[in-house]
């Protein structure tokens, strides 16, 4: 008999026995008639199974002792302090990398995803294109006839007249302008297709279930479709401000700003007033957006969901010129959207604009919760 160095177990081949490194851990035995064999257990463990005449030793997974009993033979396995894997030093401990991420992080990404499919777009990019040629249009417009027009009440709501009158005078004007102007149609379509499409086109391609497969939550989801048609309605209204400012300033002379008030204030002041603009209309267009979910959230046809919305605009819009509707129309969303000159006055009307935000905040929650009870307990089928 000889046995290599470090542990051994014997091999028996009739009347010879020829000892056997083992790689790892202990032996178990094998007999097969009259020899038996050790081999090695890969985890340091073995468990011994019994056909016929032969023991066959099989190798167990680590952990407590355990037997593996086939005819009328048990064989325990090796004592749980022997086979007790070793842990290095810390991999029990969390890392920052390992640990989930927050409820916020993963919103953050979705949202990140959502924006980049939508904004990848071509129909959007398209959109986008077409919003910032309309301030193009009526800069070159006006240019070639530079006659003023007629300034007409400077006093009511919504009245564009004198802000057209102005823009000859300053180029600023043109972004007032402009927003008087595609805030009545264009930019509500705009963000009828985003906002129309967020629900009705995933079900309608087929892609709303795999969604909801993962574990986003269909509050969540929801919360992605609406944040991202946000963001597209800021991307809009910026759209048309950046381009109304660089055609003002190519074309029209810049310089202190004169309000509708009469009041003379900087040029510099005037930017910051476009700014307060930008917000207010994207807080009145995020509104129609709330809207258009809602409805893409009854119905698997994008194109029902846009549709749609943008005709209840139109309808919104004849009974906001009604007289005999007067009562009517402090509730209607499209009788704030022009609200925004109020930033034309010194001071700043803040209060007809709180009204506006107000009326902006009720719709958007009211459609919000109309769209979020019908998407979380609808059957989703596509």
């Amino acid at each position: 008999m000889s046995t290599v160095d470090g542990t051994g177990v014997a091999t028996e081949m009739g009347p010879a026995r020829v000892s056997e490194p083992v790689p790892t851990g202990t032996g178990v035995v094998t007999e097969a008639g009259p020899a038996h064999v050790s081999q090695s257990d890969s985890t340091g463990t073995g468990a011994v199974r019994e056909t016929g005449s032969a023991r066959v030793a099989e190798p167990v997974s680590a952990g407590t002792g355990s037997g593996v009993e086939a005819g009328s033979a048990r064989v325990p396995g090796a004592p749980a302090a022997e086979r007790r894997p070793v842990i290095p030093a810390g991999a029990g401990e969390r890392t920052p990398a390992s640990r989930p991420p927050g409820a916020a992080r993963a919103w953050l990404r979705m949202l990140g995803s959502e924006a980049g499919l939508t904004f990848r777009r071509p129909r959007n990019v398209a959109v986008l294109a077409v919003l910032g040629l309309i301030p193009v249009l009526i800069g070159v417009v006006m240019r070639l006839f530079a006659e003023p027009l007629t300034a007409g009440g400077a006093d009511g709501p919504g009245n564009g007249g004198a802000i057209f009158a102005q823009i000859t005078g300053n180029g600023l004007f043109l972004t007032f302008a402009a927003l008087s102007v595609l805030v009545q149609l264009m930019l509500p379509v705009a963000v009828a297709v985003v906002a129309g499409d967020a629900i009705a086109g995933e079900a309608g391609a087929g892609t709303l279930r795999y969604l909801l497969t993962a574990p986003a939550g269909r509050t969540r989801l929801l919360a992605v479709k609406y944040g991202n048609a946000v963001l597209f309605c800021l991307a809009a209204v910026s759209v048309i401000a950046v381009s109304s400012l660089v055609v003002g300033l190519a074309l029209f002379p810049i310089g202190p700003i004169t309000l509708l008030s009469g009041t003379t204030i900087p040029f510099m002041e005037g930017l910051l007033r476009i700014g307060l603009v930008v917000l207010y209309v994207t807080a009145g267009m995020a509104a129609l957006a709330a809207v258009a979910l809602a409805l893409s959230t009854l119905t698997e046809v994008a194109i029902g969901a846009i549709a749609t919305t943008v005709v209840a605009v139109i309808v919104v819009q004849v009974l906001s010129v009604i007289p005999q509707l007067s009562w009517l129309h402090p509730y209607l969303l499209t009788q704030w959207w022009n609200g925004f000159d109020g930033v034309l006055r010194d001071p700043v009307a803040t209060e007809e604009m709180g009204q506006g935000l107000l009326v902006f905040a009720a719709y958007t929650a009211i459609f919000g919760s109309i769209a979020w009870a019908r998407f979380g307990g609808k059957d989703i089928t596509s």
